[in-house]
């Protein structure tokens, strides 16, 4: 079951990185246009996916049994 597990959070992974990716060009964008400011919500979501993608990354290590969210609470 957990090979199922490990499969399904890999492409949650992959979604998540493309986010990311998303989110920086956002990110770097609205810097650009305010002066070296960074938008306070983009960065709490960057702040945010990236502590998802660390557990993500334990669960798939095997450092963790405890899967991310949407199974397990938002810290």
């Amino acid at each position: 079951m957990r090979l199922l597990w490990m499969v399904v959070i890999s492409v949650m992974l992959s979604l998540a990185q493309t986010v990311l990716t998303f989110v920086t060009i956002i990110q770097s964008i609205v810097m650009l246009v305010s002066g070296r400011q960074p938008n306070e919500r983009l960065a709490d979501f960057g702040t945010t996916l990236g502590i998802w993608i660390a557990k993500a990354a334990r669960y798939q290590t095997a450092a963790s049994e405890m899967r991310p969210w949407p199974w397990s609470e938002v810290d």
